[in-house]
């Protein structure tokens, strides 16, 4: 055996800066735990790097010494040569610690680590975690796991498995871009890969990370970003410890034309509590996730099948749509049963336009309309020529995004003459196209499987699927084209803010934060006295409604620190009466900065906007029905703090009760644009001042178009002092 060449040491043990190819692509390897029984784990890893082809030199550590294939077992780390690309560790995870620090001395340049019992077991094992990476970080070691199944390089034949493997396909180069697979767990990523490579999909990678102790998803998938065979990635996560590492490397993927797809369980506690007991991985805010990620370019799947549905159309149209959808079909139900799929999902199977349909014209008897969805009945069997006539045309509608062909089971021969029409209505066009062969438990004649791996048609077995797939790239390439705020669309000016404590603030002082974004509040002023109350209802002019203030009376009205309708001088004085009572009614100790006087406002539709900042994923704007609504429904929508106007007005229009936004049984239609502004407002003051936690404006309360919008309560809170 061969002694390594010398490898430079990263100096500050940056796994980042180190690399990952000494994991991928090593030129030498260390099994550390070997065990001389036939079929114990390490000889099953040692078989799998053999038979995959493996040229480079590979080195064995067990307790028993002797020899395994001709090869020396070495009793102790240290007897390794210095410089190794990669140890594989084969060991329990009491072990981990003292093998780590015999190949830190060695410099082996990374490992990776099979053992459970780390962070997913406790605290105990959490701490022993830390330690470990810490042992490898200081080392200028790359970790990979623990906890972790290992991984496959089909690129290069490289496959480091616990398991004995029927070992998979070599990427063939002249396959063209790949699917990288990175997952938390091994059981779904090798089920997303097995399920692709079933489907002619090649695969690149499948890296499981485990428990990430120093290695995951935002380095994999920033190496994916940078390799030549990958062209897609597939995540699947259950925490993303590292949520500015995820997102600049999903937008690394996306600069670079790779879409990235993402399956994150965690909505439900029940899941969450699993994720945590699978990898150690504590639980964060799912619906932040979501957002964040989503705004950075990241498609998140909402199932298993569907994260392998997107990856393979992503991978094969990398540019998502923003058109609705065409169909074609031989079955006049499914035209049906596809319009009521589609409209719960947001995707519109929109009239041809007249060009169009005078093309089809010429092509279709008289009792067959030409018109989308387009359905071919007998004709498709007899003349299979009009699925690609029709298919071509259909794609050829501008207001056709993408195309769904989906035709009943034919005779084993007439199958393969339909798919080679679907490819000739195809072929001009590089919107996305979808062929499904229905009668799904009914096997492929593997004619149809090789024209179709051929010329990498996605091929579909269930007309839903496909449905839900295109709906969800159509919705993706919506958001992403409206996600920028355009070059001309200044940030609001914004005026003198007040300076804050910390915690919560009066409402009072919230709507001086509100008035210096530029949001209108109704007129009125703080008062400490009762003639002082007088004098600003006289100016502001009756009825006036008044305001207990205090920054720890959150709940102003079930106090009873809220009084409406006071219409005159003595009916102030009274109300300043009451309300002290009532205060200190409710607490005792309580003392008011004073009470505002405020101009009672006309009635409209009452919004709620919000916003909060994550403590990982940073701020989250919320838009919604207002008043005691929001609670009662939750209609709302969650939006990332830099949209455009016009975005968000979109995204309002998603909303439930988005006919109230419109007009609804004659009232007027309210003005969404005054709406949005604020909104953006709000977000570009999020960004700009990291000290305030909090924003609630509820409610909102929206006139006709024109006629502009009021904020009548405001709650702001900071987590630390300081000018807004």
């Amino acid at each position: 055996m061969n002694t390594p060449a010398h490898h430079p040491q990263c100096p500050d043990g940056d796994a980042a800066r180190q690399g990952l190819h000494p994991l991928f692509r090593p030129r030498s390897v260390a099994i550390i735990g070997m065990s001389g029984k036939p079929g114990s784990a390490g000889q099953v890893v040692l078989g799998n790097l053999v038979r995959g082809g493996f040229p480079g030199d590979v080195y064995l550590v067990g307790r028993s010494g002797g020899h395994i294939d001709g090869r020396e077992v070495f009793t102790d780390v240290a007897q390794l040569p210095e410089l190794l690309d990669l140890a594989i560790l084969m060991l329990p995870a009491e072990a981990v610690l003292e093998a780590l620090r015999g190949c830190v001395a060695r410099r082996v340049r990374a490992a990776v680590c099979f053992a459970s019992g780390f962070a997913e077991m406790g605290e105990e094992g959490r701490a022993l975690q830390r330690e470990i990476a810490e042992v490898a970080r200081a080392g200028g070691m790359t970790l990979m796991g623990p906890n972790t199944v290992g991984y496959f390089n089909y690129v290069d034949a490289f496959y480091v498995m616990m398991v004995e493997l029927v070992l998979p396909p070599r990427l063939d180069p002249a396959a063209g871009p790949a699917v990288a697979v990175a997952a938390q767990s091994g059981g779904i990523g090798a089920h997303i890969a097995a399920s692709l490579q079933a489907r002619g999909v090649p695969i690149s990678y499948m890296m499981t990370t485990g428990n990430e102790a120093q290695v995951g998803l935002a380095e994999m998938i920033s190496f994916f970003a940078d390799d030549p065979h990958t062209g897609a990635v597939v995540v699947y996560a259950e925490q993303i410890r590292s949520a500015s590492g995820f997102l600049a490397a999903a937008r690394s993927a996306r600069a670079k034309g790779k879409a990235v797809v993402l399956l994150h369980p965690g909505r439900s506690e029940q899941s969450q509590a699993s994720a945590a007991s699978h990898t150690g991985a504590l639980a964060g805010n799912h619906a932040a996730m979501r957002l964040a990620v989503s705004h950075a370019g990241v498609l998140v799947a909402d199932s298993l099948e569907e994260v392998i549905d997107l990856g393979q159309l992503l991978l094969r149209f990398p540019q998502a749509p923003t058109g609705g959808l065409g169909l074609v079909t031989a079955s006049g139900a499914l035209c049906g049963i596809a319009q009521d799929y589609v409209e719960p999902l947001g995707l519109a199977l929109p009239p041809l336009a007249s060009a169009q349909v005078e093309v089809l014209r010429s092509h279709l008897p008289a009792y067959t309309p030409p018109r989308n969805p387009l359905d071919l009945g007998t004709l498709a069997g007899w003349k299979p020529e009009l699925i690609g006539l029709g298919t071509a045309a259909v794609l050829a509608d501008p207001a056709v995004g993408s195309v769904v062909v989906s035709m009943p089971m034919p005779e084993p021969q007439a199958s393969v003459r339909w798919l080679q029409s679907f490819l000739d209505g195809t072929a001009d066009s590089s919107k996305p196209a979808i062929f499904v062969m229905q009668n799904e438990d009914v096997a492929l004649d593997p004619a149809f499987i090789a024209l179709a791996r051929r010329s990498g048609t996605i091929v579909m077995r269930s007309p839903e699927r496909a449905l839900r797939a295109l709906a969800s790239v159509t919705r993706f390439g919506r958001d992403r084209a409206m996600a920028v705020v355009p070059s001309g669309q200044a940030a609001p000016a914004l005026q003198a803010l007040p300076v804050l404590g910390t915690g919560t603030q009066a409402e009072w002082v919230g709507k001086q934060v509100l008035r210096a974004m530029g949001i209108r509040t109704p007129e009125g002023a703080l008062a400490t006295g009762p003639g002082e109350a007088v004098r600003i209802a006289d100016r502001i002019g009756y009825p006036v409604v008044m305001k207990a203030q205090a920054a720890t009376l959150a709940h102003k009205s079930e106090a009873g620190g809220v009084l409406l309708g006071i219409r005159d001088e003595a009916a102030v004085r009274a109300a300043w009466r009451q309300l002290h009572d009532n205060v200190a009614a409710a607490d005792a100790g309580l003392v008011l900065d004073g009470v505002l006087v405020e101009a009672m406002g006309d009635r409209g539709l009452e919004l709620v906007v919000g916003a909060t900042r994550d403590a990982q994923w940073g701020p989250i704007l919320m838009v919604g029905l207002g008043g005691i609504w929001v609670e009662a429904l939750g209609d709302v929508q969650l939006l990332a703090p830099d949209l455009s106007v016009a975005a968000i007005v979109e995204r309002l229009h998603r909303l439930k009760a988005a006919k109230l936004l419109t007009g609804f049984r004659g009232t007027p239609p309210v003005d969404l644009e005054a709406v949005a502004e604020v909104v953006a407002a709000l977000g570009q003051f999020m960004l700009a001042h990291p000290h305030i936690s909090e924003v609630d404006i509820n409610p909102l309360v929206a006139y006709a178009a024109g006629k502009g919008v009021i904020a009548l309560d405001a709650l702001v809170v900071t987590h630390e002092s300081g000018a807004a």
